[in-house]
């Protein structure tokens, strides 16, 4: 059994509750000299000490666990794709990094997402093109919000819980308890939306516009958004100003993304949910059925379940389209999503196009050697118009295959064969898949074997380390 080395998160642990030295060891029942040891690495933390901190701080022990860095190390080799490249810093130097001082890895991370956007402004002036220059937008930052958060807000979702149990929220009953809510508390009353926007409340008038074009779910979903924003706005604006300005586009965006986690949590209770989505073996179609709502509602919330003592799967939940654009990235684990250079194509996400509406499923393993469980679902959205067309995603959730055992969808599979697994990568540009035959731009800091007599089936050749 490999040694836990976890020092700085252990540290920073302690630092986030206020607790000295002392203090931490009488909880832990050691010494604070054996305590300083782990803080510094140079004492691994023991399996005793682990299941304490588990007790006391309700955080899985996969807290402290090396492959947690993989998203972190990841987003580094993204970020610093100039310095990798320049062999001004190594892979294993972000990794020794990430692991061992996490917070200063995402302060560099910030710093070189920072230096790249300055770059692409300057190559926009130096090349006179029109318009603003590439930067993250609102909308890329309010999923950086929630991707940093793990995608659990857990006072939001407490509070939802408590609402839904004081409105009275049960499966085939939600649209009337919130019908109920709105116009007793709020005195807002429901009309048909008859334009082409799906809802809209006016204010002057306490009228919810809702389309009916609308399913009962998506319906639900609405109202209960509403009902966030009017019953908790101050709490959204404090939640949201913890990374934006007031009054910036990212913090009202922020602001609306606050209010539909409310409301999935609201519609879906969380311990009701947790409950449901065990004894179902997170068999999505069953949760569907039983709750009413869409495919992508119960994906996005069984993403969500990671509330301390009471958690569910750890998911990646993803959103792409058929050209490859990821609108939605949410994840609870290690999984790295790429922010440049495309996804891999060798992802099921990308099968499941060509299927639509059945479930695939695949066991893919990352250049790191971890692998995971994916399940990807092609659903298609009209408006309800004949000749009009429609959105079309690829919906694709997934786990560390060392939890798939609780998943329906791992029956059948050989979870400990390695061979069993698709190779993929993290996108082209950062992927470490020298060999891959499906790699669209050459790797990183690496080489390239140019040989006007020879051509490989591999169309980006590395040359040897000791011919460059």
């Amino acid at each position: 059994m490999s040694k836990t080395y976890a020092g700085a998160r252990l540290r920073r642990l302690r630092e986030d509750r206020r607790m000295s030295q002392a203090e931490l060891a009488r909880v832990l029942g050691i010494s604070p000299s054996y305590l300083n040891q782990m803080e510094h690495d140079s004492r691994p933390l023991t399996v005793p000490v682990l299941l304490r901190l588990t007790e006391a701080f309700g955080v899985d022990p996969g807290f402290f666990s090396a492959r947690d860095t993989t998203r972190l190390v990841a987003d580094l080799r993204e970020a610093l794709s100039t310095e990798i490249a320049g062999s001004r810093v190594s892979a294993a130097d972000l990794t020794d990094l990430a692991a061992r001082m996490p917070e200063v890895a995402r302060v560099l991370l910030d710093l070189g997402r920072r230096n790249q956007r300055l770059s692409e402004r300057l190559a926009g002036a130096t090349d006179g093109r029109a318009g603003e220059p590439a930067a993250a937008s609102p909308h890329e930052e309010v999923r950086d919000f929630f991707y940093r958060r793990e995608n659990y807000l857990h006072d939001t979702d407490l509070s939802a819980e408590r609402l839904a149990a004081e409105i009275g929220i049960r499966p085939g009953e939600v649209i009337g308890a919130l019908t109920a809510r709105l116009a007793q508390a709020h005195g807002v009353h429901l009309a048909a939306e008859a334009g082409d926007r799906l809802h809209h409340y006016d204010e002057a008038t306490r009228t919810l516009y809702l389309s009916s074009r609308l399913r009962p779910g998506r319906r639900a979903f609405r109202m209960a958004t509403q009902l966030a924003l009017l019953e908790h706005g101050d709490a959204l604006d404090r939640l949201a100003a913890e990374d934006f300005t007031p009054g910036s586009a990212p913090h009202a965006l922020t602001r609306i993304g606050i209010a539909n986690y409310f409301a999935a949590a609201l519609i879906l209770p969380y311990g009701t949910f947790h409950a449901a989505a065990e004894e179902a073996r997170y068999d999505i179609d069953v949760l569907t059925d039983h709750y009413g709502v869409g495919y992508e509602t119960v994906c996005h919330r069984l993403s969500t379940l990671q509330r301390p003592r009471l958690r569910g799967v750890p998911f990646s939940f993803v959103r792409v389209d058929r050209a490859g654009n990821m609108s939605k990235r949410q994840s609870a684990t290690g999984f790295h999503f790429s922010r440049a250079g495309g996804t891999c194509p060798l992802w099921n996400v990308y099968e499941a196009f060509a299927a639509p509406g059945r479930i695939h499923v695949q066991i893919a393993e990352m250049p790191d050697g971890q692998r995971y469980l994916w399940t990807a679902r092609a659903v298609t959205r009209h408006r309800g118009r004949w000749n009009e067309a429609g959105r079309t995603y690829a919906i694709g959730l997934g786990c560390e295959t060392r939890h798939a055992h609780r998943l329906v969808y791992s029956d059948g599979l050989d979870l400990g064969n390695a061979a069993a697994a698709t190779p993929i990568g993290m996108g082209c540009r950062v992927c470490e898949r020298l060999d891959c035959s499906q790699r669209a731009a050459p790797p990183l800091g690496r080489g390239l074997l140019v040989d006007q007599n020879s051509s490989t089936f591999v169309p980006y050749p590395v040359a040897d380390e000791g011919s460059r």
